[in-house]
């Protein structure tokens, strides 16, 4: 059974915020240093971790599997509700305050950071 794997099933279709980021993973670190039976006071940089262990950090796990299921909805025909999902425009005014993240601004964000890069 793969930890990693199990904590990130459906993580495509998250709203990711840098709280949820960081919560997955601190996780996945504190699993990756009991495998490697790194204990306190011993410590490593996550970097040195995830080089060790041949992982990625959780935030580009989740961007990879993110474009992955993209790729996979938009081969659907264009009646499926995961292919309509990205296209929703909601109508009707949203509530006071800052607006919520929606999985299409979510892309939109990704596209344009890859763009930079």
């Amino acid at each position: 059974m793969n930890v990693k794997a199990d904590l990130l099933y459906g993580a495509e279709t998250w709203i990711t915020t840098t709280t949820i980021i960081n919560k997955v993973q601190v996780f996945i670190n504190s699993c990756l240093c009991k495998i490697l039976y790194i204990h306190w006071p011993d410590t490593i940089r996550n970097s040195l971790l995830w080089e060790r262990t041949n992982q990625l950090p959780a935030e580009e796990e989740i961007r990879k599997r993110r474009w992955k299921w993209i790729g996979h909805t938009l081969r659907k025909s264009s009646n499926r509700i995961t292919r309509q999902a990205l296209t929703w425009n909601p109508e009707g005014k949203r509530k006071r305050g800052r607006p919520k993240n929606t999985l299409r601004g979510i892309i939109e964000e990704d596209m344009k950071r890859m763009n930079r890069n």
